[in-house]
């Protein structure tokens, strides 16, 4: 039953593949996926056979093929069968054998000579020849596969001889079910025989090193099958990133290439937003080809490479090879050289992003107190500004209220702060900030201003947040002197020495919505004692711009006070100057009249009052 269900599987695979378009050109290929294959499996490069021609491989000259492979070498043999007749099929051969299904998965084209009669017959491949692309050293060691492509049941024999060495056991692949193989003979000679036994089995694969001649021995009734590859070594590139792009659109591309020509052997390149890995980039060697591994920006990438901190790091499945593998070498491109017989080395070029910080401004509420006000976003090393913007637009609009993503040094303080740009008065709002890091995906607030320090990988933008507080008065005041005079030098570039006469001026200005209350107003400044008050001076009311609003009296909106403790209110203050200057006075209580105004588009109403003092 078991044989006829293969032959039931065959003939239809077989009757799919006779109608199923032209003929490939020969190549070879690995396998596309691993299955319970030995580490090395890439390393593998099976024979595509798609063009064999069973009456030619019978003539006197047999049917040659030349295969040129992935790393530019060229590999030429000829074919001769004799006894029953044979064709290509695809692998695996059926749904019951080992190899392309367990092991070896996906082996592209039609790499299986596959008997159509039953009977013997045998194949003998001869005049193998690998030819390596210029520039490359002569291949003076490689392995020719020969590997059971069917299942090798009872009543039939599969058997390699080679001229070279002798056979190598490379894998015992699994059957699809239970743990029955074939038995074998042969291993370390130059003749390899499987003698099938009932039920599903597994097969085997042998390697012989640089042989010339292989002949192949199929028995079987028809249901009997092999393949054959070139090996030598692999190389697999893949890409990882670290965390986040600079910008969604970057996408890598990595190459592996022939060091002497330039010649792309394999490449990869990223996509979407996922991190990786991708799909590798590979290549089966069959000489010893010097590689260089290398990356770069694909097309429609924003950023450049320099936006990325690069790590290249390798591995072999090869245990005891002494080819040298880099490990966390910071590099975009790397000169491998040439690999070592049955190298199967993976390699990962890791980037992470450089430490990138942007600041924006956002409104919250009903926008801007003023239509004109403006904000100034900033982010500075220490003293040094390395990024600012200042907001344009209206209302809830910003327009230019943010910096470019810039790039920074990891480990560096970076302080993140705002500004008031013109006639903007920060007091009329309330400012928070929240800031994102991509590499995590994290939100925190911070106060404003914030200092950060960020790591590799970290991309942080802050958004500050400005929303207008309720509509309220509120007066500041600046107080500044002026030295008028002194006893030495007069009035000429005078100094601050005892005698000398200051002018004391008090800013006072509303940064509020709102006016203040009517007559509310009241200026009370203390005099240290090491001042005099000049009785003989006027006190001196000037508006600013825009006006305050206030009227001034100097005969009845001025008192002073010699207490020793501040008045409570303008009522406390009762006494009067000397003519001079009086050491007595500690308090100088000013009382403007009327309502000051609130601040609007124009600025803030604000007014300066004067008096003098001379220091003791």
């Amino acid at each position: 039953m078991l044989a006829i269900a293969r032959w039931i599987a065959r003939l239809f695979a077989v009757f799919v593949m006779t109608w199923s378009g032209s003929a490939l050109a020969a190549v070879c290929a690995p396998a596309t996926s691993q299955g319970t294959a030995p580490a090395s499996w890439q390393t593998y490069c099976w024979l595509d056979f798609t063009t064999y021609n069973d009456a030619t491989a019978r003539t006197g000259a047999g049917q040659n093929f030349s295969y040129t492979l992935s790393d530019g070498a060229v590999l030429t043999f000829t074919v001769r069968t004799t006894g029953a007749a044979i064709r290509s099929i695809a692998a695996p051969s059926w749904g019951g054998a080992a190899v392309g299904n367990t092991a070896f998965l996906g082996i592209p084209n039609r790499p299986i000579l596959y008997q159509s009669a039953a009977g013997t017959t045998q194949v003998t491949i001869s005049n193998i020849l690998i030819t390596p692309p210029p520039g490359a050293p002569a291949v003076t060691a490689y392995m020719f596969v020969g590997a059971d492509a069917e299942s090798t049941n009872d009543g039939e024999s599969l058997s390699f001889n080679t001229n070279g060495g002798n056979w190598t056991l490379l894998d015992q692949v699994d059957p699809i079910t239970g743990a029955t193989y074939p038995p074998i003979s042969g291993i370390g000679t130059q003749t390899f025989t499987e003698t099938g036994v009932p039920g599903t089995v597994g097969g085997y694969i042998v390697g012989s090193t640089s042989p010339t001649t292989v002949q192949t021995t199929l028995v079987g009734g028809g249901l009997q099958g092999a393949m054959f590859a070139v090996r030598f070594a692999s190389m697999r590139l893949t890409k990882v990133i670290n965390g986040a792009r600079v910008n969604a659109a970057d996408q890598f591309r990595f190459d592996v290439t022939a060091t002497s020509t330039g010649t792309t052997l394999a490449t990869g390149v990223t996509s979407g937003s996922g991190t990786g890995p991708f799909t590798a980039a590979a290549v089966s060697l069959a000489s010893g080809v010097p590689l260089t591994l290398s990356e770069s920006m694909a097309a429609g990438s924003v950023s450049p490479l320099t936006s990325y901190s690069p790590s290249l790091t390798c591995t072999n499945g090869t245990v005891g090879s002494t080819t040298p593998l880099p490990t966390n070498v910071a590099t975009t491109s790397f000169n491998f050289g040439a690999l070592q017989f049955g190298d199967a080395i993976a390699c990962t070029f890791t980037n992470t992003a450089f430490p990138h910080l942007r600041i924006q401004k956002a409104l919250g509420g009903t926008g801007r107190r003023f239509a004109s006000d403006q904000f100034t976003m900033s982010i500075t090393q220490g003293v040094t500004s390395v990024a600012s913007t200042t907001t344009t637009g209206t209302g809830t609009t910003v327009t230019s209220g943010a910096t470019a993503l810039l790039q920074v040094t990891a480990g560096q303080p970076y302080t993140f702060a705002e500004a008031a740009s013109g006639s903007t008065v920060l007091s009329q709002y309330t400012a928070t900030m929240s800031c994102t890091n991509a590499r995590n995906g994290t939100t925190t607030a911070f106060a404003v201003p914030a200092t950060i320090t960020p790591i590799l990988g970290d991309l942080i933008t802050c958004t500050v947040t400005n929303t207008p507080r309720a509509a309220n008065a509120s007066l500041t005041t600046v107080k500044s002197s002026t030295v008028i005079s002194d006893p030495v030098n007069g009035t000429t570039n005078p100094k601050l020495i005892p005698g000398a006469v200051l002018s004391y001026s008090i800013n006072v200005s509303n940064s509020g919505s709102l006016g203040v209350d009517s007559s509310t107003v009241f200026i009370l400044d203390p005099l240290p004692t090491t001042l005099e008050y000049n009785g003989a001076s006027t006190v001196t009311f000037a508006n600013g711009t825009p006006v305050s609003g206030l009227t001034f009296n100097a005969a009845t909106d001025v008192r002073w006070s010699r207490s020793a403790t501040a008045p409570a209110n303008f009522a406390g203050c009762t006494d009067v100057p000397t003519a001079g200057f009086d050491p007595t006075i500690r308090y100088v209580c000013i009382r403007p009249t009327g309502t000051m105004a609130g601040a609007t588009v124009a600025g803030q109403p604000s007014f300066v009052v004067s008096f003098q003092t001379r220091i003791r």
